[in-house]
């Protein structure tokens, strides 16, 4: 029987572009640092505008052009990228891999975040958790 998070990579990671499917090599990516062209690939798959990215990340976009011609995000960034990465693969399980409604829904303001986008919620912890939890419930079919 194959382990939970072993075996296949996690769907935040392919996102990403990585084929990564321990744990502790996915983590100790993150503390070395994406690469930028992890970025790039994250953002021509969503098609999330630059602007919003950055902010989801919380990169400043003088910060963002730097970390594009240094090749790499800091720890603390490829963190926040892969949370949002997460988030996104969790909300295309929602529309069963349609991108283009995962990315509309993302954009939508949810009643249930207090009529914010998911988008906005994400760009921290606990709203990132916020976000999954409604898409567990819709995936339930609780209307909220």
């Amino acid at each position: 029987m194959e382990r939970e998070g072993r075996g296949r990579a996690h769907p935040a990671v392919v996102l990403l572009g990585l084929r990564l499917s321990d744990p502790a090599e996915i983590i100790k990516r993150v503390e070395e640092g994406f690469s930028y062209q992890t970025l790039e690939r994250f953002q021509k798959i969503t098609q999330i505008p630059t602007d919003d990215l950055a902010a989801v990340v919380a990169i400043k976009l003088r910060t963002l052009h730097r970390r594009k011609k240094e090749g790499r995000l800091d720890p603390e960034e490829s963190d926040r990228l892969l949370r949002v990465s997460g988030v996104f693969a969790k909300t295309l399980e929602l529309f069963e891999g349609d991108a283009e409604a995962a990315k509309r829904w993302f954009y939508t303001p949810a009643k249930a975040l207090g009529g914010e986008r998911p988008i906005d919620f994400a760009r921290t912890d606990l709203g990132t958790r916020e976000v999954e939890a409604l898409i567990d419930r819709l995936e339930q079919g609780v209307l909220t």
